[in-house]
């Protein structure tokens, strides 16, 4: 079985690894400019004159007045700035020691400065580095390989996928060229070399091909363009991207991370009862494996519709507000958008099982 498994794998590994070569960008990412004469600096409120507001201007987030900045960075550090206080929807609410991000913007009457955001850099380290001390205390070795593979699975994200999109590739082959180099390579660096690692990734591999047609026959079937908010107008107007087959992409590539949990679950389940039932054959670990199987599908599914529900509350309070009817609702592009990523990645999920179940049922039972 095992030398079933490698004539397999090995193909599969040296067509991946030639896709990845044909379809590499040659010239990196398109780095995006900034426009001319912006300047982004960091810098720390030092003091915050108040003052009364107009009439008819809103004392809305920080009120009206003025910011004292010490600049942190740059030819220009150490130097002190005075700028209005951010004002408007999604402007950083602000006080004296914040550090924070500014724009120097050039105007006939000289540079001008504006606080557009904080600086988060220090939080988010301590952030990750408790992630990383609470995986390691827990997941001791495997905690340490999975950290591995999540480092690669970004290096094969923003080295490869996202600029070979940006290099024009089409994003459904990309997608599914990086996944598949995702799986080959992190299943097997976190789970080891194992049997059941190679099942679960022929189950990954096969679910993973069945959600990128599905997912391409729905979207062409409902025609959906993918351009459904101001960051994929953006993506499209400034880069050219095709975003219906960006929006595929993304399906695949977000359907991945459930995929191989459910595909590693039931390869180590089928092992196990084979391992604690020697007697067991491959109808019996069928069976045993499907029940466990389906247990786990049905808390899996309720976690997707939850996951994508949550991304996109702010949709759903509008909607909701609105008062539009449940058809007007449903048909509309951007929920129907959500409703494909939701259902396709179901059916893979549910495909998943049953094939990942056989072959580990078949591999355990010719083992025992």
């Amino acid at each position: 079985m095992r030398r079933l498994a490698l004539a397999v794998i090995v193909p599969i590994a040296v067509v991946t690894l030639a896709l990845m070569v044909w379809l590499w960008p040659s010239s990196g990412t398109v780095a995006t400019e900034q426009p001319a004469g912006v300047s982004e600096l960091k810098g720390e409120i030092t003091a915050i004159q108040r003052e009364d507001c107009p009439r008819g201007v809103d004392e809305d987030v920080n009120g009206c007045g003025t910011a004292q900045v010490r600049v942190t960075s740059g030819a220009e550090a150490g130097e002190q700035l005075e700028t209005l206080l951010p004002s408007g929807p999604g402007a950083p609410e602000v006080a004296e020691g914040d550090a924070v991000v500014l724009i120097e913007t050039s105007t006939p009457d000289g540079a001008a400065y504006s606080i557009i955001d904080h600086q988060r850099a220090t939080e988010l380290w301590v952030l990750a580095v408790a992630f990383v001390l609470a995986l390691i205390a827990f997941g001791r070795w495997r905690g340490i390989t999975a950290l591995a593979g999540l480092a690669l699975t970004f290096a094969l994200l923003l080295l490869f996928v996202v600029p070979a999109i940006l290099a024009g590739e089409p994003p459904l082959l990309v997608s599914i060229v990086g996944s598949s180099a995702i799986v080959l390579t992190v299943l097997y660096l976190t789970h080891g070399f194992a049997l059941s690692t190679t099942v679960a990734v022929l189950g990954t591999l096969a679910s993973l091909t069945l959600t990128g047609l599905l997912s391409a026959a729905s979207v062409a079937a409902l025609h959906l363009t993918g351009v459904t908010d101001d960051i994929s107008t953006s993506v499209v107007s400034t880069h050219s991207v095709n975003m219906e087959g960006l929006l595929l992409a993304g399906i695949v590539i977000g359907s991945l991370g459930v995929l191989d949990d459910v595909t590693v679950t039931q390869a180590a389940t089928v092992t196990e009862l084979a391992r604690a039932n020697p007697s067991y054959r491959f109808g019996q670990l069928y069976r045993a494996g499907s029940r466990v199987g389906r247990s786990h599908i049905a808390s899996v599914i309720n976690t997707i519709v939850l996951a994508y529900a949550g991304s996109s509350l702010p949709l759903l309070i509008l909607i909701v507000a609105d008062g539009a009817s449940f058809g007007g609702v449903v048909t509309d592009q951007i929920i129907a958008q959500e409703i494909v990523r939701s259902a396709v990645a179901t059916l893979g999920l549910i495909a998943a099982v049953p094939v990942t179940t056989a072959l580990a049922a078949l591999a355990s039972g010719k083992a025992t």
